[in-house]
């Protein structure tokens, strides 16, 4: 008798012909070909037990992109966490859906998988009764800083040094619509 987790589909929405790459949920499997695309893509590091912490504690929210004709080829991925931070307008804790890492494998990009990566994630994180999606990105990234945009993102503020190498970064909220 399995758990509830493990009797849950992997796989989001109607994958059509046109598509060459499907979005599913990650697995401990997949988590090599995470930390692959991770390596290749970004300047930011993480161990593997980071990886593993998020994927045993937001699941449901920690998505990978594969290629249709090979499931085990992990091309993009994104992983939140949720954090619990005082409310600007009260004493009460609430709890913030923070995009912890996206990436999409060079050769797949401007094929829409960033975009459907956030969008079928972004309702699982939400079940986490969050009052706001955030995240932090790099000042220069602009082709990220249009996508988030366009998803209803907004510039709160600039974090002096946020990165390793010294580079600031934007921190961008979405409100969830309540």
């Amino acid at each position: 008798m399995g758990t509830e987790k493990e009797s849950k589909s992997n796989f989001f929405g109607i994958h059509t012909k046109k598509k060459d790459y499907i979005i599913r949920r990650c697995t401990t499997d997949d988590l090599e070909g995470v930390i692959e695309v991770n390596e290749r893509e970004l300047p930011e590091d993480y161990p593997y037990f980071f990886y593993k912490s998020i994927l045993d504690n937001y699941s449901d929210s920690f998505l990978v992109a594969c290629e249709r004709d090979n499931l085990e080829k992990i091309i993009g991925y994104v992983m939140w966490r949720i954090e619990r931070t005082p409310s600007i307008n009260s004493l009460k804790l609430v709890n913030k859906g923070h995009l912890v890492s996206i990436a999409v494998s060079e050769a797949w990009r401007r094929k829409g998988i960033a975009t459907a990566l956030l969008k079928k994630s972004m309702p699982e994180i939400k079940k986490q009764d969050i009052s706001e999606y955030v995240l932090e990105v790099r000042v220069s990234n602009y082709p990220a800083i249009n996508l988030y945009k366009r998803l209803g993102y907004k510039i709160q503020t600039i974090k002096k040094a946020y990165y390793r190498d010294g580079e600031n970064a934007y921190y961008m909220v979405r409100k969830t619509k309540i």
